[in-house]
């Protein structure tokens, strides 16, 4: 890491702010040369301009440098862990000051009684978990990125992950914010209360607003009991409608305590084997479909396990399960979530792909993979099948590989009459082209194909509200 002295990357900027914010920071709050560490997303498919980066340690240093750079005229792009993969942590155009939160890592309260944590943007999802353990209490929001994504941009993406079956996303577990307006301002928001019924929720528009709106710096968290008991299974199914059915069953045997309800293809389990050596499945035969499920709850060890067992039982009794296997040990779940964790891996290991991070009612899920398969096959001869992910809240990476053999440039060229055919099926079965990732870069513009009239003007209105000068993280969610 470079001070901004020793380079010029940001030469582009007024010499003057350049100074201000120098004197703001100091050497160690500023880099000129952004390199991959910051210009470059996660897998490298957004790379931004140079950029000067600032990296405040506290509010107020937040603060002065976002009323510096608005004062200037200059655009800034709010960055965390930059884990994202929509590109919402990038910069659009050249001449942005990227302002990272990974220097503000503080705990500032946590308060078991109220079942909170104050914590800011800058800590890591992992990090927030631990604490809240330290304390018996569990912060149930789970990402395969947790160990380095941070709370600010969880919160900023509005993220979901695996056990918002559940919990919910990160908006359910936010009780107060502290936001860094756009022209530099501090709005106060830090109130661990469950009720207030005193106007506007503020913190709601800031919560998957992308950095767009103002620059989250710190958060009152919900804490939750840590659960003393847990079961998880994997089991096969012949297709997504017997996993709904699945679905239905494992709710009525284990209510409340269904944590997650995992769904993936055979292709994408056969290739995690291949990725990630050491995996391997369950089952002697390969089947269809599979899914993952998991229970927790505050009861005696072993309860929710014969409770899972119940409900497999009758699901193998009513055919909708080919095969199924109970974790024994601990060891054991943490084998069978590898193979669903390991979808990452798999996808490199399987070749260039398109990915859709989409969301349809739970109902809809099987119409829409037999709808989407049966389209991108008929369109895009060749297209093999990858799709995994929340059965359990509607939410399906629906990620198609491209024909074998075919190089980054025949699957990009691909990319938009597959997103159109995708999106326009999700779009009719009333669900979101974006689920759980964000707009970022990736869909703001395509966006505007599926969300009215009316509300986009609410979202421009808004945004024009908050961020008059259009400075804060420019071309993502509303159209520069």
């Amino acid at each position: 890491m470079r001070a901004v002295s020793d380079v010029g990357s940001g030469a582009e900027l007024p010499a003057q702010l350049r100074d201000r914010l120098g004197a703001i920071l100091g050497a160690q709050g500023l880099v000129a040369d952004a390199g991959t560490r910051y210009g470059e997303s996660w897998g490298g498919a957004f790379t931004a301009p140079p950029s000067l980066v600032a990296r405040p340690g506290s509010t107020a240093e937040v603060a002065a440098t976002v009323a510096a750079c608005a004062e200037a005229g200059v655009a800034m792009v709010p960055q965390g862990g930059n884990t994202g993969l929509a590109g919402g942590a990038q910069p659009t155009r050249p001449g942005c000051v990227i302002i990272s939160l990974e220097r503000m890592r503080a705990v500032r309260a946590l308060d078991p009684v109220n079942d909170t944590i104050t914590v800011e943007a800058g800590m890591t999802l992992a990090e927030v978990q631990a604490r809240a353990a330290e304390v018996d209490r569990l912060f149930p929001l789970s990402l395969a990125s947790e160990g380095s994504c941070q709370i600010g941009g969880n919160l900023s993406t509005n993220a979901g992950g695996t056990q918002c079956l559940r919990y919910g996303n990160a908006r359910a577990m936010a009780l107060g914010l502290e936001v860094v307006l756009p022209d530099g301002q501090i709005w106060e928001g830090l109130r661990g209360l469950r009720k207030d019924a005193t106007g506007y929720d503020l913190k709601q528009l800031f919560i998957g607003a992308e950095g767009t709106l103002g620059i989250i710096t710190a958060a009152v968290l919900r804490l939750l009991p840590r659960p003393r008991d847990a079961a998880t299974a994997f089991v096969a199914v012949p297709d997504p409608a017997a996993a709904l059915r699945l679905l239905d069953r494992a709710r009525r045997h284990l209510g409340e305590s269904l944590t997650g309800f995992e769904v993936m293809r055979r292709e994408c389990l056969d290739w995690v084997l291949v990725a990630l050596p050491g995996t391997a499945s369950p089952f002697a035969e390969r089947h269809p479909w599979y899914v993952l499920i998991e229970a927790t709850g505050q009861g005696a060890p072993g309860t929710l396990a014969g409770l899972m067992a119940e409900a497999l039982a009758a699901a193998l009794e009513e055919e909708i399960v080919s095969d199924a296997t109970l974790a024994a040990s601990e060891a054991q779940r943490r084998r069978l979530w590898a193979l669903r964790e390991g979808q990452a891996e798999a996808q490199k290991a399987a070749g260039f792909g398109i990915k859709h991070d989409v969301s349809v009612p739970v109902s809809a899920v099987p119409t829409f993979l037999a709808r989407a398969d049966a389209a991108l096959a008929a369109a895009l001869p060749g297209i093999r099948p990858f799709a995994f992910g929340h059965l359990g809240d509607g939410n399906i990476h629906y990620n198609p590989l491209g024909p074998a053999g075919a190089s980054a440039a025949e699957v990009a060229a691909l990319r938009p009459g597959a997103n159109r055919i995708v999106h326009d099926i999700v779009a009719d079965l009333g669900g979101s082209i974006s689920a759980e990732h964000g707009l970022g870069q990736l869909r703001t513009e395509e966006v505007r194909r599926y969300k009215s009239p009316v509300e986009q003007a609410m979202m421009a209105a808004l945004k024009r509200s908050f961020d008059p000068k259009g400075l804060m993280n420019p071309g993502t969610i509303v159209p520069a």
